[in-house]
């Protein structure tokens, strides 16, 4: 089994991709970042779902974004919206937070040796996010192919994307079918420390949209 870096927030989208690529054969080392984000119940849903889906191994790593602050995940004093999804690009975007995952998830695929990295961005139903756009997707693999020792080496890196053009319901589905326990995932912006969702803020609002699609009962536990 060739090894892959899978990003793990601990959400309904990365958990989906983690189980998308175990199917397809690889050992998936999931790497989760503890940013300073508001919503740290998250990082105890991505260690549930490493465990629940097999993972070969699940990494943390810390650093403090909430120092710069400037988006309503990493900065207290900053509010959640819970208007509903509005045009343009909403506070909660924490700003190159996109960019500085990959490059880590980029490292650490060096240092196993790994030529796949999986990310689960999606820009059907997301959130209006610039860093979830596959013509970004394409510039990052295409700079991860110039900058590292093992694309000049030859080992060329492919970034996956699984479900960058899917609905949040075609999400669901495809998880389901690969056995995802989504009562263990937390996508909340602002979930309490027990991991109960808000119900009101962007992200609870197109998941539960995204199980109403599908379909199927939310597993969701609101607070």
């Amino acid at each position: 089994m060739p090894p892959a870096i899978v990003l793990l927030s601990g959400g309904l989208d990365s958990a989906t991709t983690l189980a998308i690529a175990r199917e397809r054969g690889y050992a998936c080392h999931c790497l989760s970042i503890d940013y300073g984000q508001r919503h740290r119940a998250e990082l105890d849903a991505a260690a549930r779902v490493a465990r629940a889906l097999g993972a070969a191994e699940h990494h943390v790593t810390r650093l403090d974004l909430a120092a710069f602050g400037g988006s309503a995940l990493t900065d207290r004093a900053i509010a959640v919206p819970e208007a509903g999804v509005q045009p343009g690009i909403p506070v909660t975007y924490v700003p190159a937070r996109n960019t500085i995952f990959l490059a880590l998830a980029l490292a650490y695929a060096e240092v196993r040796q790994a030529a796949d990295i999986f990310f689960g961005a999606n820009a059907v139903d997301y959130s209006g996010y610039p860093d979830c756009r596959p013509e970004y997707m394409g510039a990052f693999e295409a700079l991860a192919n110039l900058a590292t020792k093992a694309a000049v080496d030859g080992h060329r890196l492919t970034l996956h994307t699984p479900v960058i053009d899917l609905t949040k319901a075609d999400i669901i589905r495809r998880g389901l079918a690969l056995g995802v326990d989504y009562s263990l995932t937390v996508s909340c912006y602002q979930a309490t420390g027990e991991g109960l969702a808000c119900g009101r803020c962007d992200s609870c609002r197109l998941r539960r949209a995204g199980f109403e699609a599908a379909g199927i009962p939310d597993p969701t536990r609101y607070s």
